[in-house]
């Protein structure tokens, strides 16, 4: 007899496109949510988006609480839930990038609340996943969460993001092609759990992004729209296979390095767009879909080598030969690089000279 069963947490609602910034307080009430929310942001998220989103709660009569998050932090997700507490919300609303959706997630899934996201840059697809990522010390944890009730993503505001926050959410989404590359591999290898249809979505997100690379350019509104979707399908690919595989491989797993040995020294999606240049060389050769990720990746400015990073040479090959022990996640790296394996293809794929 087939017992096998799967719980899939999605977003009741999604609201993409221009001005829908004016619309949270219809979407809270469509959600039928109740009593007063807390607001997390970050202090430009909260001048661009917070403040006018706040303006219109309290004209429909509800205060909401406002705790703005200057660095992300498990003391930061500690302080909004405390926040929470003392203020009696019922529900808390992310107003920003990463960090604000990241750390209102996090306090959320502990306080077993529902929570709204409202992106302000287009940088990674934690809009509407169900996975939150806070750094600590030289590390970085992801951990699992609920994904938002709702999303509301204004395309208007996402276009006046920074546009390096914008590339690297779209370095982020390419690098889906060898997420899903490193699954099926695990899959056959050592039969881990593996979702078609998840693995599938993820894909398709990405072929649809290096397809209209050439579409994604600064200050376009159409660009934002591109990106969000496609930010939007990566969280929901995640959410059905309850784990970050879909999104998440050797490329990864080199960024979290990186992020240990070069603290602060490149955006992580701009860091999993070159790890999945040499990832896709692993996995393919020569012949392989590395050139087109590659391509994408310069066409939307997004950084192709260790010097556009602002990382040197040795500190890639480090990071290529010791990431495989971070966490016990099979990928074409198996055991680990050697030196010389290392340096062949960050030469080979153009990422050292």
């Amino acid at each position: 007899m087939f017992e096998k069963s799967t719980w899939i947490r999605l977003p009741r609602n999604v609201v993409v496109g221009h001005g829908v910034i004016d619309r949270v307080v219809d979407v809270i009430d469509d959600l039928h949510l109740q009593g007063r929310p807390l607001f997390v942001t970050s202090p430009t998220p909260r001048k661009v988006a917070a403040d006018p989103i706040a303006a219109d709660f309290e004209a429909a009569g509800i205060d909401p609480a406002v705790v703005t998050v200057e660095t992300a932090s498990f003391d930061a997700v500690e302080d909004v839930i405390e926040t929470a507490e003392a203020e009696e919300v019922s529900y808390l609303v992310g107003i920003g990038g990463g960090k604000a959706i990241d750390i209102a997630k996090m306090a959320s899934h502990h306080l077993e609340m529902g929570f709204l996201s409202v992106p302000t840059a287009a940088s990674h697809d934690g809009v509407i996943s169900n996975r939150g990522s806070v750094p600590e010390g030289d590390t970085r944890h992801s951990v699992a969460a609920k994904p938002p009730l709702a999303v509301v993503a204004d395309t208007e505001v996402l276009a006046q993001a920074p546009w390096e926050l914008t590339t690297a959410g779209c370095a982020d989404i390419i690098s889906n092609y060898t997420a899903v590359m490193d699954w099926r591999l695990a899959k056959r290898l050592k039969d881990v759990e593996y979702s078609e249809y998840a693995a599938a979505l993820s894909e398709m997100t990405a072929e649809i992004l290096v397809g209209n690379a050439d579409l994604v350019r600064p200050g376009l509104e159409e660009s934002a729209w591109i990106v969000s979707k496609a930010l939007m399908s990566s969280g929901v690919a995640m959410s059905i296979a309850d784990s970050s595989r879909p999104a998440s491989g050797a490329e990864h797993l080199f960024s979290h390095q990186l992020d240990r040995l070069a603290p602060g020294a490149a955006l992580h999606g701009h860091q999993v767009g070159v790890g999945s240049i040499m990832t896709a060389y692993l996995h393919g050769g020569e012949d392989g879909i590395w050139r087109d990720i590659r391509n994408a990746l310069s066409s939307i400015d997004a950084p192709t080598t260790a010097d556009e990073l602002g990382i040197d040479d040795e500190t890639v090959i480090e990071a290529l030969t010791t990431c495989h022990s971070i966490r016990d996640r099979y990928t074409i790296l198996g055991d680990g690089m050697n030196e010389r394996a290392a340096r062949d293809v960050a030469t080979k794929t153009g990422v050292i000279d």
